[in-house]
């Protein structure tokens, strides 16, 4: 799903477009990554947008957000994030960061558009929670999802460092499904 761009250096590269909606915007945790890549030309950005269809966007252990790849379901929303233009270096850093060797999340295709409502964009992958849970962590969101990961959405993020370290995420996030309490 990749576009061809020209880089500095007059080599043409492949560039994929993906759509972050949690930590890796502007103002949250993760953005250091991207702001990182921007500085190395590994991504640019491109704006804001929201999906076409609605997706559950949901909190799990930590208030990591996680949008499930679950369209249309009931309670679900278009979601706004941020579109960015990656490099396949920059793309292996974010595959690292989302644990997609681990079964974390999974990066799929997804359709979006600007929000001034131009024409959705296409060749657009996001990060979705792995279908391993995603209709559990669903369920244990009550089936309520959010339009945008924002400040109130993410108060109460632990970041990773901060974690409990003698479980690994995937654990952590089957313990969270698991569980019969509310959020």
């Amino acid at each position: 799903m990749g576009i061809e761009t020209e880089n500095n250096s007059n080599r043409a590269s492949t560039t994929t477009l993906i759509f972050t909606y949690g930590t890796l915007k502007r103002g949250f945790s993760n953005h250091v990554l991207m702001q990182d890549l921007i500085k190395s030309g590994d991504a640019v950005f491109n704006g804001i947008y929201r999906t076409v269809d609605n997706y559950p966007l949901v909190c799990g252990p930590y208030r990591v957000p996680f949008l499930l790849n679950l369209p249309d379901a009931t309670g679900s929303h278009r979601v706004t994030g941020e579109l960015y233009a990656v490099s396949s270096q920059g793309l292996s850093r974010l595959d690292e960061l989302e644990g997609t060797s681990r079964d974390h999340y999974e990066r799929l295709p997804i359709r979006v558009e600007p929000i001034d409502g131009r024409d959705a964009v296409f060749g657009v992958e996001a990060y979705y929670g792995h279908r391993s849970y995603a209709m559990e962590m669903w369920k244990r969101s009550g089936k309520r999802g959010y339009g945008v990961y924002g400040e109130k959405e993410a108060k109460g993020y632990v970041k990773r460092k901060d974690r409990p370290q003698n479980l690994s995420f995937l654990e952590q996030i089957n313990v969270f499904v698991s569980s019969c309490s509310d959020n």
